[in-house]
């Protein structure tokens, strides 16, 4: 098995320091990948090139960066693309980005911005292109319908086009029920889309912000997860075991099902993954 992770800007230099302690710790895992999260607005946006260049430095790693195109035109996202290419990023996650207001918002498209997140992808693969510098461009995928798709069939359409603009991978939002990511790359495979799926496997920090990041993002909580957790609310210490436990009968059950590679949330810490991968190895127990 395969594993990645992914971190979000830190917005404090204290941040920006635990950040990097933990990008240390999580070496111990081998780690294939380190995507960085992307933060629209000046601010943001800054935060992170920073945290972008500390993958860089510090993660031991190659660093996928993302990008959205959301609120900006394309004349502000070439020049960002330009700036990771500088800094010799060649791997980029290309997303339209949720809109200021949430992710249930209406969106609507920068007037002098890119339409769709193929046209993003596009200007990506162009732009390294004229550099004569190679990029690797992933995109999302959804296991359960995009918030604001109508069908699933839309999603596979949605991903088809991405694919044929130039994307070589797809990494998925997280999920606990196992069967839609399933369904999704039988899906793929019914329409000989020629992508990998990576399942984007979220370790639980904590439940109850779980369950409420859940419901924000469209994914349907199982009644076996609420069931496995019951009893521990209060003791963090059994929050963490089940916690392990869960996402290793998770991680285990899809490696049975032909997954090798899985793209893991750190929420920029790194005890629970180092742990989890140790107790995945069998080099150490729950």
């Amino acid at each position: 098995m395969k594993f990645s992770y992914e971190v979000f800007p830190a917005r404090t230099a204290k941040g920006h320091k635990s950040l990097e302690q933990s990008m240390h710790r999580l070496k111990a895992i081998n780690p294939t990948l380190i995507s960085v999260t992307y933060g629209a607005g000046g601010g943001e946006r800054e935060r992170s090139f920073a945290s972008v260049e500390l993958a860089n430095n510090h993660a031991g790693c190659p660093v996928a960066a993302h990008l959205t195109c959301v609120g900006m035109s394309a004349e502000e996202v070439h020049a960002v693309i330009d700036h990771y290419l500088d800094l010799g990023i060649s791997h980029i996650v290309a997303l339209r980005g949720d809109p200021p207001e949430g992710i249930d918002a209406p969106y609507h498209p920068h007037p002098h911005g890119f339409q769709r997140t193929e046209d993003l992808v596009a200007a990506i693969i162009a732009r390294a292109n004229l550099r004569g510098q190679p990029i690797t461009v992933s995109v999302s995928a959804y296991p359960e319908k995009h918030p604001q798709s109508p069908t699933t069939s839309h999603d596979i359409d949605v991903l088809a086009a991405k694919v044929e603009a130039g994307a070589t991978r797809a990494m998925t939002q997280m999920f606990f029920d196992n069967s839609t990511f399933l369904a999704l790359r039988d899906r793929i495979t019914s329409r000989q889309i020629p992508v990998p799926l990576i399942p984007g496997i979220m370790p639980i920090h904590s439940f109850e912000r779980t369950l409420s990041f859940a419901q924000r993002c469209g994914a349907s909580v199982p009644k076996a997860l609420i069931e496995h957790f019951a009893g521990t609310q209060g003791d963090p210490a059994a929050e963490r075991e089940q916690a392990i436990s869960w996402t290793q009968q998770q991680i285990n059950d899809l490696h049975a099902k032909g997954v090798e590679e899985f793209h893991l949330y750190s929420l920029n810490t790194s005890q629970l993954l180092c742990d989890l991968i140790a107790v995945i190895r069998g080099e150490q127990h729950v």
